[in-house]
């Protein structure tokens, strides 16, 4: 019994050391950017040593796929359950609050989506990782429209609510890497409000 109680104790050491070093590396990324990132600044971050490291990743490169893969894995449940929420009849205008107050309010994601992105467009194996993420992403969007048909009406321009997906991913992607320079996220988010609104509304309609 003692055996096990220890061997609990060591996992959830285990556990909270890598999610410490997760979290540290996340800030360092985003401030220093992939490619300009130290392990030892990384262990520095964290309080660990090297030895702490090695015990959880093979490389930096390996924690900053985890690292991505943690928080895309996040993004993609926070999108999912803010779409989730209303009736059958998709309140377009509510929804997409909802969605840029999930995806516009961390621009340090944004940092480290981005070099991931600029790695992954030069490494077909590691592109998978990132499509992954895009489809898991235009998946809740699609889901949360095909629940709302026969209520709500896409502009037919879009052709069918999978288009309707892969339009509000292009808007997001625009509308971010302005953002990335100007640095104006108030501005971005009423930006991206307004034309997620219109691409997903049908402009000929007006309610009485």
């Amino acid at each position: 019994m003692a055996v096990e109680e220890k061997t609990r104790r060591v996992t959830k050491r285990r556990v909270r050391t890598r999610a410490n070093l997760l979290d540290a590396a996340f800030d360092v990324f985003a401030a220093k950017g992939f490619g300009r990132v130290s392990i030892e600044e990384v262990c520095e971050a964290a309080g660990y040593s090297r030895g702490a490291f090695y015990s959880n990743f093979g490389s930096l490169d390996e924690l900053f796929f985890a690292l991505y893969r943690q928080r895309a894995d996040l993004i993609a449940e926070q999108v999912s359950g803010a779409l989730a929420l209303g009736g059958p009849d998709l309140d377009v205008p509510a929804a997409v609050d909802r969605v840029t107050e999930v995806l516009l309010l961390d621009r340090d994601w944004l940092l480290v989506k981005t070099d991931f992105l600029v790695h992954a467009a030069r490494a077909p194996d590691v592109a998978q990782t990132l499509l992954e993420h895009r489809t898991r992403l235009r998946r809740a969007v699609a889901e949360r429209l095909a629940r709302a048909r026969g209520h709500t009406e896409l502009p037919a321009v879009l052709g069918d609510i999978d288009g309707a997906a892969h339009a509000v991913v292009a808007a997001y992607d625009g509308v971010t890497t302005q953002l990335l320079l100007d640095k104006d996220v108030e501005h971005a988010r009423a930006w991206l409000g307004q034309l997620l609104t219109a691409l997903l509304t049908d402009g000929s309609h007006h309610p009485a």
